[in-house]
């Protein structure tokens, strides 16, 4: 493991949008289980909010007086239907297994840090072959408020056992970088969630790729991002 001091020493991934290309079809399940319960929504306006845990989405779109009797059921129709519907079409974006062996060979762990449910993200290791690299995880079902909410990036970290300086984010959308910045965690945003560039960056990321593959393609790069120091640490430093 790399010890100079300020280097990362962990690297934590968001899955969906990041790894598993899946965010077109989490999209179209909760616009299906809306409009199941009566509620007429866009595809875009759903798509906006991929990233959050249903615990943050639901109360754009149902109204207050009616989330506390449905959320459970809506959840319930959408965990359903997309593990039935949508989960065996997903794949992972290419060269996301290299990627980590890079990252691993390099002496770092990895950590997964997801909105999704504990077992989609079972699922997601193994399609995309990674599960013998992630050193720790967390998932919707270990926190009690998910994206933007800090919570899956505070855990992770402690079950990495290394301090927010040390550890950097990679996520495809903004609710990653605003969860990683409460958490203290840098964040590297990939394009391939759909997110614009310019809302990634505004939500905090430090530098934007395309995907898994333009990481490990630019490795050199993305270690000199990961591994510069802290600029943001202290308030008296020069």
């Amino acid at each position: 493991m790399t010890t100079d001091g300020g280097a990362t020493t962990a690297i934590i991934f968001d899955i969906d949008g990041t790894l598993i290309d899946s965010v077109d079809f989490h999209a179209r399940a909760w616009q299906e289980a809306l409009a199941h319960f009566g509620f007429s929504v866009a595809f875009d306006e759903v798509r906006s909010q991929i990233g959050k845990g249903g615990d943050q989405l639901l109360p754009v779109f149902v109204p207050p007086d009616k989330l506390d009797a449905l959320k459970d059921r809506i959840e319930a129709f959408r965990s359903e239907l997309f593990k039935h519907e949508y989960l065996p079409k997903l794949r992972p974006f290419p060269k996301v297994r290299e990627l980590f062996e890079r990252i691993k060979s390099e002496g770092h762990r990895i950590g997964l840090a997801s909105s999704a449910k504990e077992d989609e993200v079972g699922i997601y290791k193994r399609l995309a072959h990674i599960a013998d690299f992630v050193d720790a995880e967390t998932s919707a079902n270990d926190v009690d408020c998910s994206k933007p909410c800090p919570d899956v990036f505070e855990v992770v970290v402690d079950r990495l056992r290394v301090s927010p300086s040390r550890a950097v984010v990679v996520g495809d959308s903004p609710y990653d970088a605003i969860a990683a910045g409460r958490a203290g965690l840098r964040t590297i945003g990939v394009l391939c969630g759909g997110f614009p560039e310019e809302d990634l960056k505004r939500a905090g990321c430090s530098a934007i790729f395309r995907d898994p593959g333009d990481i490990l393609d630019r490795f050199a790069e993305f270690r000199s991002i990961t591994l510069a120091p802290r600029t943001l640490a202290s308030p008296s430093a020069p």
